[in-house]
């Protein structure tokens, strides 16, 4: 029984770079019939162009698995923490802080 659970084990690395981790702000996901692109954004007030920082692709079923995944840890970080309260706007305009257009 001892060799199977080792022969199951994923060994993961994790850099110290990667460990860092890169702080977003915005999220954009776009799909396709066979993945889902999500794009990690920061958005800097003030400044009318924000970069991606990170783009993780998905397949369909991982997005789903995802999604299940961060839903199981809002709701157990919500029953330790309370509720997450959210905007129904975004916290910064998104026309980014530039010029609003005129007619």
């Amino acid at each position: 029984m001892e060799e199977q659970q080792n022969e199951n084990q994923l060994n993961i690395e994790l850099s110290e770079e990667i460990a860092e981790g890169i702080f977003s702000n915005l999220a954009i996901i776009t799909h396709s019939n066979t993945e889902f692109v999500l794009d990690f954004i920061r958005v800097m007030p003030g400044v009318p162009k924000a970069k991606v920082k990170s783009r993780i692709i998905l397949t369909p079923e991982h997005a789903k698995r995802l999604l299940s995944a961060l839903e199981d840890n809002i709701s157990k970080f919500e029953g330790v923490n309370g509720r997450i309260k959210t905007q129904e706007e975004p916290p910064f305009p998104m026309g980014f802080g530039g010029p609003t257009a005129q007619a």
